[in-house]
Protein backbone atom coordinates (compact mmCIF):
# COMPACT_ATOMS: atom_id res chain seq x y z
CA UNK A 1 0.00 0.00 0.00
CA UNK A 2 1.42 3.86 -0.71
CA UNK A 3 2.43 5.15 2.13
CA UNK A 4 0.65 8.06 3.05
CA UNK A 5 3.16 10.72 4.47
CA UNK A 6 2.66 11.54 8.29
CA UNK A 7 2.75 15.68 7.48
CA UNK A 8 -0.01 15.01 5.04
CA UNK A 9 -2.14 12.78 7.68
CA UNK A 10 -3.99 15.63 9.48
CA UNK A 11 -5.23 16.55 6.02
CA UNK A 12 -5.97 13.06 4.64
CA UNK A 13 -8.30 12.49 7.87
CA UNK A 14 -10.00 15.46 7.84
CA UNK A 15 -11.13 15.47 4.43
CA UNK A 16 -12.05 11.53 4.01
CA UNK A 17 -13.07 10.60 7.98
CA UNK A 18 -13.79 7.09 8.14
CA UNK A 19 -13.20 6.44 4.16
CA UNK A 20 -9.30 7.17 4.78
CA UNK A 21 -8.63 3.40 3.85
CA UNK A 22 -10.65 4.05 0.90
CA UNK A 23 -8.43 6.66 -0.35
CA UNK A 24 -5.23 4.54 0.32
CA UNK A 25 -6.39 1.74 -2.18
CA UNK A 26 -7.44 4.01 -4.83
CA UNK A 27 -3.76 5.64 -4.06
CA UNK A 28 -2.15 2.03 -4.31
CA UNK A 29 -3.63 0.62 -7.40
CA UNK A 30 -2.99 3.95 -9.29
CA UNK A 31 0.39 3.73 -7.62
CA UNK A 32 0.93 0.38 -9.59
CA UNK A 33 -1.41 0.25 -12.43
CA UNK A 34 -1.11 4.10 -13.70
CA UNK A 35 2.06 4.20 -14.98
CA UNK A 36 2.13 1.08 -16.99
CA UNK A 37 -1.44 1.83 -18.33
CA UNK A 38 -0.90 5.29 -19.47
CA UNK A 39 -2.85 7.18 -16.31
CA UNK A 40 -0.19 9.18 -14.83
CA UNK A 41 3.46 9.69 -15.14
CA UNK A 42 6.38 7.39 -13.58
CA UNK A 43 7.63 10.64 -11.52
CA UNK A 44 4.14 11.09 -10.92
CA UNK A 45 4.10 7.78 -7.76
CA UNK A 46 6.13 9.48 -5.13
CA UNK A 47 4.08 12.51 -4.98
CA UNK A 48 0.87 10.88 -5.66
CA UNK A 49 -0.72 11.82 -2.56
CA UNK A 50 0.25 15.51 -2.14
CA UNK A 51 0.14 16.24 -5.66
CA UNK A 52 -3.13 14.23 -6.72
CA UNK A 53 -5.10 12.69 -4.24
CA UNK A 54 -5.19 15.30 -1.42
CA UNK A 55 -5.34 18.12 -4.50
CA UNK A 56 -8.30 17.00 -5.64
CA UNK A 57 -10.09 16.16 -2.26
CA UNK A 58 -9.72 19.15 -1.27
CA UNK A 59 -12.15 20.47 -4.08
CA UNK A 60 -14.85 19.13 -1.70
CA UNK A 61 -13.99 22.13 0.63
CA UNK A 62 -15.79 24.09 -2.07
CA UNK A 63 -18.79 21.47 -2.65
CA UNK A 64 -21.68 22.10 -0.79
CA UNK A 65 -23.50 20.13 1.95
CA UNK A 66 -26.70 20.49 -0.53
CA UNK A 67 -25.44 19.22 -3.71
CA UNK A 68 -26.45 15.87 -4.61
CA UNK A 69 -25.31 14.53 -8.33
CA UNK A 70 -22.20 15.71 -9.39
CA UNK A 71 -19.83 14.63 -12.76
CA UNK A 72 -16.68 14.63 -13.53
CA UNK A 73 -15.61 15.42 -17.38
CA UNK A 74 -12.59 13.67 -18.56
CA UNK A 75 -12.10 11.70 -15.84
CA UNK A 76 -9.01 9.94 -16.94
CA UNK A 77 -7.27 8.28 -14.04
CA UNK A 78 -10.02 9.11 -11.63
CA UNK A 79 -9.32 12.94 -10.72
CA UNK A 80 -10.61 14.13 -9.49
CA UNK A 81 -13.86 12.29 -9.75
CA UNK A 82 -13.29 9.01 -7.62
CA UNK A 83 -11.50 11.05 -4.67
CA UNK A 84 -14.60 12.93 -4.48
CA UNK A 85 -16.76 10.09 -4.40
CA UNK A 86 -14.65 8.38 -1.53
CA UNK A 87 -14.17 11.77 0.46
CA UNK A 88 -18.26 12.46 -0.15
CA UNK A 89 -19.96 9.18 -0.15
CA UNK A 90 -23.88 11.78 -0.20
CA UNK A 91 -22.79 12.35 -3.57
CA UNK A 92 -24.10 10.82 -7.10
CA UNK A 93 -20.94 10.90 -8.87
CA UNK A 94 -20.67 10.11 -12.26
CA UNK A 95 -17.61 9.90 -14.33
CA UNK A 96 -17.51 10.94 -18.28
CA UNK A 97 -14.01 9.86 -20.05
CA UNK A 98 -14.20 9.44 -24.08
CA UNK A 99 -11.54 7.23 -24.05
CA UNK A 100 -12.33 3.37 -23.68
CA UNK A 101 -8.88 2.35 -21.72
CA UNK A 102 -9.54 4.68 -19.53
CA UNK A 103 -13.48 4.07 -18.91
CA UNK A 104 -12.31 0.74 -18.48
CA UNK A 105 -9.92 1.48 -16.04
CA UNK A 106 -12.84 3.72 -14.07
CA UNK A 107 -15.05 0.40 -14.07
CA UNK A 108 -12.47 -1.96 -12.73
CA UNK A 109 -11.56 0.96 -9.74
CA UNK A 110 -15.39 0.87 -8.86
CA UNK A 111 -15.69 -2.46 -9.13
CA UNK A 112 -12.82 -3.08 -6.34
CA UNK A 113 -13.86 0.07 -4.30
CA UNK A 114 -17.47 -0.68 -4.14
CA UNK A 115 -18.26 3.36 -4.95
CA UNK A 116 -21.55 2.96 -6.58
CA UNK A 117 -19.98 5.26 -9.46
CA UNK A 118 -21.35 5.43 -12.90
CA UNK A 119 -18.88 5.47 -15.68
CA UNK A 120 -20.47 7.01 -19.32
CA UNK A 121 -18.08 6.56 -21.83
CA UNK A 122 -19.03 9.82 -23.94
CA UNK A 123 -18.09 13.37 -25.02
CA UNK A 124 -19.32 16.09 -22.70
CA UNK A 125 -21.25 17.71 -25.50
CA UNK A 126 -23.21 14.79 -26.64
CA UNK A 127 -24.82 14.78 -23.06
CA UNK A 128 -25.99 18.58 -23.58
CA UNK A 129 -29.71 18.30 -22.99
CA UNK A 130 -29.98 14.72 -21.88
CA UNK A 131 -28.00 15.09 -18.48
CA UNK A 132 -27.63 17.80 -16.11
CA UNK A 133 -25.82 17.86 -12.88
CA UNK A 134 -25.57 20.24 -9.75
CA UNK A 135 -22.00 20.53 -9.73
CA UNK A 136 -19.82 19.37 -12.88
CA UNK A 137 -15.86 19.53 -12.08
CA UNK A 138 -12.86 19.14 -14.54
CA UNK A 139 -9.06 18.87 -13.87
CA UNK A 140 -6.54 19.56 -16.72
CA UNK A 141 -9.16 19.30 -19.44
CA UNK A 142 -8.34 22.16 -21.63
CA UNK A 143 -8.49 26.05 -21.15
CA UNK A 144 -11.75 27.72 -19.43
CA UNK A 145 -12.93 29.07 -22.42
CA UNK A 146 -13.28 25.39 -24.49
CA UNK A 147 -14.45 23.41 -21.00
CA UNK A 148 -16.97 25.80 -20.76
CA UNK A 149 -18.64 25.22 -24.00
CA UNK A 150 -18.68 21.71 -23.18
CA UNK A 151 -19.36 21.46 -19.60
CA UNK A 152 -21.71 24.49 -18.74
CA UNK A 153 -24.34 22.89 -20.60
CA UNK A 154 -24.21 20.20 -18.23
CA UNK A 155 -24.54 22.19 -15.13
CA UNK A 156 -28.49 22.39 -13.81
CA UNK A 157 -30.02 25.54 -13.07
CA UNK A 158 -28.19 27.52 -10.20
CA UNK A 159 -25.74 24.54 -9.98
CA UNK A 160 -21.89 25.30 -10.30
CA UNK A 161 -18.86 24.30 -12.41
CA UNK A 162 -15.60 23.58 -10.72
CA UNK A 163 -12.18 23.45 -12.56
CA UNK A 164 -9.32 23.24 -10.79
CA UNK A 165 -6.94 25.87 -12.55
CA UNK A 166 -3.29 26.43 -11.89
CA UNK A 167 -1.28 29.86 -12.05
CA UNK A 168 -3.05 30.67 -15.00
CA UNK A 169 -6.42 30.82 -13.68
CA UNK A 170 -7.12 34.50 -13.55
CA UNK A 171 -5.83 35.05 -17.18
CA UNK A 172 -8.14 31.99 -17.93
CA UNK A 173 -11.45 33.72 -16.50
CA UNK A 174 -10.88 36.82 -18.20
CA UNK A 175 -10.65 35.05 -21.86
CA UNK A 176 -13.52 33.05 -21.37
CA UNK A 177 -15.59 35.81 -19.81
CA UNK A 178 -17.42 36.10 -23.22
CA UNK A 179 -18.05 32.71 -23.43
CA UNK A 180 -19.42 32.03 -19.78
CA UNK A 181 -22.05 34.75 -19.93
CA UNK A 182 -22.84 33.50 -23.18
CA UNK A 183 -23.97 30.23 -21.58
CA UNK A 184 -25.65 31.58 -18.30
CA UNK A 185 -22.12 31.39 -16.38
CA UNK A 186 -21.71 34.19 -13.77
CA UNK A 187 -20.13 35.42 -10.68
CA UNK A 188 -16.75 33.66 -11.61
CA UNK A 189 -14.68 33.33 -8.59
CA UNK A 190 -11.04 31.81 -7.70
CA UNK A 191 -10.71 30.47 -4.64
CA UNK A 192 -7.53 28.03 -3.26
CA UNK A 193 -7.99 25.91 -0.78
CA UNK A 194 -6.04 23.69 1.48
CA UNK A 195 -3.13 26.70 2.40
CA UNK A 196 -1.08 25.90 5.69
CA UNK A 197 -2.37 21.84 4.97
CA UNK A 198 -0.51 21.15 1.40
CA UNK A 199 2.48 22.68 -0.03
CA UNK A 200 0.27 23.72 -2.96
CA UNK A 201 -2.48 24.68 -2.35
CA UNK A 202 -5.56 23.34 -4.85
CA UNK A 203 -6.46 26.62 -7.04
CA UNK A 204 -10.58 26.20 -8.26
CA UNK A 205 -12.37 28.30 -10.98
CA UNK A 206 -15.81 28.32 -9.60
CA UNK A 207 -18.86 29.05 -12.03
CA UNK A 208 -22.27 29.65 -11.40
CA UNK A 209 -25.12 28.76 -14.15
CA UNK A 210 -28.10 31.07 -13.79
CA UNK A 211 -31.24 29.85 -13.86
CA UNK A 212 -33.20 29.89 -17.34
CA UNK A 213 -29.85 29.67 -19.15
CA UNK A 214 -29.45 28.74 -21.99
CA UNK A 215 -27.92 24.92 -22.86
CA UNK A 216 -27.12 24.80 -26.26
CA UNK A 217 -23.50 23.75 -26.12
CA UNK A 218 -22.49 26.03 -29.23
CA UNK A 219 -21.64 29.48 -28.86
CA UNK A 220 -21.18 31.90 -31.80
CA UNK A 221 -19.71 35.54 -32.00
Amino acid sequence: MLPLPESLRPSAERLFTDRLELAHRFASMLAEQGPERGLIGPREVERLWERHILNCALMTDAIGPDVKTLADVGSGAGLPGVVIAIARPDLDVTLIETMQRRAIWLEEVDAELGLGLEVVRSRAEDLHGVRSFDVVTARAVAALDKLARWTLPLVADDGALLAMKGGSAAEEVAKADKVLRKLGGVDPRIAQYGAGEVEVPTTVVQVRRRAQATRKGEVRG
